[in-house]
């Protein structure tokens, strides 16, 4: 709440509202939704760009869209799946991360419906630290990539074995490790499987 209504609501008297509820806050009024349904509210909640997309049609709709807006013209993504998605709507991607790249187009390991957040490893971001990547980050996961919380991802992860370097990401709050990306735009786009 910025001063100025603090300071009016001091004077007549008025309770403060509360902005927005915290994370925490949110969480548990949800505790009971689906784990799609929450996921997506909290990611949303903590500054993410949630696509919900049917098939991968809508996703590459949804993608050319993201793109265009976005004013993206050079990608990192070294997944070969996803650069299929590229060369469809024309647009150039390195598969090395280079300095002028603008976004990344990368997979993760599992979306956590606990808190919003997304887990990565070197299996989507190759041997880069999360701080090194772009400002703009689009992600493209499966519904069934959607666990409860880090307990159910860690669980999944130590019986897929051999999966290093995890980190997690949500919304434009997380600042990806340092403060120097304040200004991450995270895009995901949420395909049903």
């Amino acid at each position: 709440m910025n001063l100025f209504k603090r300071i009016v609501s001091k004077l007549t008297n008025q309770p403060e509202e509360e902005e927005r509820p915290s994370l925490e806050k949110l969480g548990d009024s949800l505790k009971n939704a689906d784990l799609d349904y929450k996921f997506a509210q909290l990611f949303t909640h903590s500054g993410g760009f949630f696509n919900y997309c049917a098939d991968e049609a809508e996703a590459l709709q949804t993608l050319h869209q993201i793109i265009k807006i976005e004013n993206i013209n050079n990608i990192f993504c070294w997944d070969k799946d996803l650069q299929n998605f590229l060369n469809v709507v024309k647009t150039p991607y390195t598969q090395e991360l280079k300095s002028d790249n603008d976004a990344s187009f990368i997979t993760c390991e599992y979306l956590i419906a606990y808190d919003g957040r997304i887990m990565l490893s070197h299996n989507n971001i190759l041997h880069y630290h999360s701080s090194r990547l772009p400002n703009k980050i689009i992600i493209m996961a499966n519904v069934s990539q959607i666990v409860n919380n880090l307990n159910d991802a860690m669980g999944k992860i130590k019986r897929n074995g051999n999966i290093k370097n995890l980190t997690s990401i949500s919304g434009a709050q997380s600042k990806l490790d340092t403060s120097s990306n304040s200004n991450t735009k995270l895009f995901l786009l949420l395909l049903e499987d």
